[in-house]
């Protein structure tokens, strides 16, 4: 979506979509960075605001955080059923995560519930 600035706050661990004029945000993506037993981006939740849906906003979400990855030389071991089902539809963008990676995503998130 050309009209749709998505923000990356490492801090607070959001992709963010913001609107046009960029002070309206209109959906976000939450994901945890997991550094063993290697490097991902772990997405855990995507979420757009109802009036937002429907115009690809979730889409740009995930293909921005599969690019962020792809630049860091990260892998992606996605939690996020959106982001699961997106990255099955886009396998050229879209690496499948290890078993092992996947499962250590988990093991992470279960340990560290607080914020998701």
């Amino acid at each position: 979506m050309s009209d749709i600035e998505i923000r990356d706050d490492r801090q607070a661990g959001r992709l963010e979509a913001f609107g046009p004029g960029g002070d309206e945000a209109v959906g976000h993506l939450q994901y945890f960075v997991l550094e063993s037993p290697e490097r991902a981006l772990v997405p855990v939740h995507t979420i757009v605001e109802p009036a937002h849906e429907g115009k690809g906003i979730a889409g740009s979400l995930a293909r921005e955080l599969y690019g962020i990855a792809a630049r860091e030389d990260s892998q992606v071991a996605p939690l996020c059923p959106y982001v699961v089902k997106w990255a099955e539809r886009h396998p050229d963008e879209a690496p499948a995560a290890a078993p092992e990676l996947l499962r250590a995503a988990k093991d992470w998130l279960k340990a560290h519930p607080e914020g998701f």
